[in-house]
């Protein structure tokens, strides 16, 4: 069944991925990223393969920009019925040396912008009766990360976020889950690992259990199930797709 999906930070790595994902389930999707033009490239990829697909440049950390893109997607392809928050921003920087402006972005972004996009989206479906939210969150939240103290609050507060939204919107058919990648082969990482942040996605992925870095379609992969009526069972689950790194 073709539904309205919004995946946000869509234009490039999980996002990206998820957007692909979607579109090959049949669903209309609405791309979201603070890179205008990059969004564009996306949906324009998208629709070149036959999609349906609709480019918003929206800040998550902006209220206001998250209630207009989100306004645009209800006129142009119908109310929300599945969200995927991939939508992030991530730094290394010792706990010493973490400004106040610099732990406030990353709040802003990963975590308050997490929950002004799930409350966004959130009444449509509950007029619905049905819902699906995946949250992306990192499993630095749950084994803790060096020089990541304000990146893995965030994700922690995600988590949570997760949960509670899950036990309150469970009623009204909406299913609310968090996946917590670990190394995913994304520009995010490879430009983390361009900046000297960490050994690379060459060095660590075959330290993974499974021997590789994962991919933006293999978190897309849980995204679709956990988004399917396959996925209805489910509800307020840290869903590890990490290769074994963290279990």
């Amino acid at each position: 069944m073709s539904r309205v999906a919004v995946v946000t930070g869509g234009a490039s790595g999980i996002g990206l991925g998820v957007a692909r994902q979607f579109v090959a389930d049949g669903h209309r999707v609405a791309v979201f990223d603070r890179n205008g033009p990059a969004a564009e490239e996306a949906a324009s990829e998208l629709r070149a393969g036959g999609a349906t697909a609709l480019a918003v440049e929206v800040d998550v950390a902006d209220r206001a920009s998250v209630q207009a893109a989100f306004a645009r997607v209800r006129t142009e392809l119908g109310p929300v019925e599945i969200l995927v928050t991939s939508a992030g921003i991530e730094s290394f920087t010792p706990v010493l040396d973490i400004t106040a402006e610099k732990w406030d972005q990353i709040i802003a972004v990963n975590l308050t912008g997490t929950f002004t996009c799930a409350q966004a989206a959130v009444a449509d479906m509950v007029a619905g009766g049905w819902g699906r939210i995946v949250t992306i969150s990192s499993s630095s939240a749950q084994s803790g990360a060096p020089s990541m103290a304000h990146y893995a609050a965030s994700k922690g507060g995600v988590i949570s976020l997760t949960k509670a939204l899950a036990v309150e919107l469970a009623r009204s058919g909406i299913t609310v889950n968090t996946i917590p990648p670990s190394l995913v082969d994304t520009p995010m990482a490879r430009q983390a690992e361009a900046d000297g942040d960490f050994p690379g996605v060459d060095v660590i992925g075959p330290m993974v259990p499974l021997g590789r870095a994962g991919t933006p379609a293999d978190i897309a992969g849980a995204c679709s199930f956990l988004c399917s009526d396959s996925g209805s069972y489910i509800t307020g689950q840290i869903i590890g797709v990490n290769g074994g790194m963290y279990i």
